[in-house]
């Protein structure tokens, strides 16, 4: 396993070089000027000389971007415009606050689409089947921000039933578990309904497939009871897409994070991106980025790790 391990990683760094090149192309042609925005009113041309100069604006673009992959290979993420910190002690403090945020997202929509969509495929064409049908199609075309602004409104000003904002209440000088988790319901909630639609989709195709196998009819036809049937031979095979589904969309969940971090103030890795594309912070913009395309590989990784461990007919080598 750890030769695949590390051969994958080894195969990823092409596609992490090109993400790098194009992301940097792309910050580096949208209209603005990094420099003219830290000066603001105190802009002169010198001072703007000296600030790009210091900041290594002036050199070519491909000396730039030479430059920062440099400093890349030696763990260097480069020194924010804005915060005058380390990029990598920023994601390092915002990161623990995304991850909490998505990681209880995917475990609750994971959890409920199994159930959901093994529901509506046991009771499929039925009443209970197009209600949650059409549950779905509304909460998947729904965008994230406007379903969290709608959350905000209805359970933070209307019930005052959660913090609008925020990780902790900043009024309380020793926060505790009870307090955070009390900010974190409201936007990891958010995140979980925009994202259960699409699992409990393909859990129900999965599930309804599996019931029609030969080796489902056998185990009925055995004696089996229902219950048995359903654990030990519709529910192990159902989840196997779902765990591809999952090292795939992990990533997407981070990009839903950002979006989401922004409406309820959550200071994790989305307020730091939007912060930073205000202010064309490149740093932090790159580091991000680069840290998204990096988790994409992982998630990637991670999923074929556990469809060897749930199949045992599929290994590590023949994926390879």
């Amino acid at each position: 396993m750890l030769s695949y391990i590390v051969r994958r990683i080894l195969q990823a760094i092409p596609s992490l070089i090109g993400i790098s090149i194009i992301t940097f192309i792309l910050l580096h042609i949208v209209p603005g000027n990094p420099v003219r925005i830290l000066l603001g009113q105190h802009y002169t041309p010198q001072r703007a000389a000296a600030l790009a100069q210091s900041l290594g604006l002036n050199k070519p673009l491909y000396m730039q971007y030479l430059i920062w992959l440099w400093n890349i290979l030696h763990g260097n993420l480069g020194y924010s415009y804005n915060y005058t910190e380390p990029v990598t002690y920023l994601i390092a403090h915002a990161l623990p606050n995304t991850l909490s945020l998505v990681l209880i997202a995917t475990i609750f929509a994971q959890l409920f689409a199994m159930l959901i969509g093994t529901v509506q495929a046991y009771f499929e064409n039925t009443i209970a089947d197009h209600i949650i049908t059409v549950l779905n199609y509304f909460f998947y075309s729904m965008p994230s921000f406007w379903l969290g602004i709608l959350m905000v409104m209805f359970f933070s000003i209307q019930l005052h039933w959660f913090p609008s904002g925020g990780v902790v209440n900043p009024q309380d000088p020793n926060p505790g578990f009870w307090d955070w988790l009390h900010h974190l319901i409201l936007p990891a909630a958010t995140l979980t309904l925009v994202t259960l639609a699409g699992y409990s989709r393909y859990m129900r195709s999965s599930v309804r497939e599996t019931l029609l196998m030969d080796y489902v009819r056998t185990a009925r036809a055995k004696g089996l009871r229902e219950s048995q049937v359903l654990w030990r031979h519709v529910l192990r095979n159902s989840i196997l897409p779902q765990i591809t589904l999952f090292g795939l969309s992990f990533p997407a969940l981070f990009a839903g994070a950002l979006f989401i971090e922004e409406i309820f103030n959550y200071p994790g890795m989305g307020l730091l991106y939007w912060n930073a594309v205000g202010t064309l912070d490149y740093p932090v913009l790159l580091g991000v980025t680069m840290f998204l395309g990096a988790l994409t590989i992982i998630g990637n990784l991670l999923a074929d790790i556990l469809y060897s461990l749930v199949d045992p007919r599929i290994s590590l080598e023949s994926m390879s």
